[in-house]
């Protein structure tokens, strides 16, 4: 971990934020209390680093905005680079396509295993409402689960992967499904107690 930080202070650092660095608990408690709060520490840090650059993609931004749900100031936005990533420009291995793909199909046949399995449940029990309710409930996540951890569901995470590929910069995520896409690409990534320890030293 330390080796890591110590590699990254070394020369001029690119950085590509993602959302959940400042929305997941478990990587947020490094910056602050609330998203609000760990997103204006991390610019409050940056604003007199000279070797280190923080890039987001204008959806990541936006998905971000939706959780803090209040402005930022325009001067403390200033050190970061809002950059749409060249999405027509930068080039992607086949392979990785092919594994997306793949990956999709593998899901989706998994999601409907799990969508028969509670149709025949339900038929061939009764229950009371709050039983069906509670079944519903165990479904919908045995679903999400399935189809969404672990892969690339979103324009925002796919934004992330291409503009950390076009410059060549690390990723800031606490997201082990991005990680992993991100490793097929040969783009690197840091924790959140990374980035902090970057960002403060």
């Amino acid at each position: 971990m330390q080796g890591v930080c110590y590699n990254l202070r070394m020369e001029k650092n690119k950085i590509v934020l993602d959302t959940s660095i400042f929305v997941n608990p478990d990587s947020r408690k490094f910056f602050g209390k609330t998203p609000y709060e760990a997103f204006k520490f991390l610019l409050d840090n940056i604003k007199n680093k000279k070797n280190i650059s923080c890039f987001m993609a204008p959806s990541v931004f936006d998905e971000l905005m939706k959780f803090i749900q209040r402005s930022i100031e325009e001067e403390d936005l200033i050190v970061l680079k809002l950059k749409p990533p060249a999405s027509y420009e930068t080039k992607i291995p086949a392979m990785f396509v092919y594994d997306i793909i793949n990956e999709t199909r593998a899901r989706t046949n998994k999601g409907l295993r799990i969508t028969e399995k509670f149709i025949r449940r339900a038929l061939k029990e009764k229950h009371s409402i709050e039983t069906e309710q509670e079944m519903i409930k165990t479904a919908r996540d045995e679903y999400r689960i399935a189809l969404r951890e672990g892969i690339i569901d979103s324009k925002e995470d796919f934004d992330l992967l291409l503009l950390a590929k076009e410059e060549k910069a690390f990723i800031a995520t606490s997201d082990q499904g991005l990680i992993d896409w991100a490793q097929k690409l040969g783009v690197p990534s840091i924790t959140a107690k990374e980035l902090l320890i970057l960002i403060t030293n």
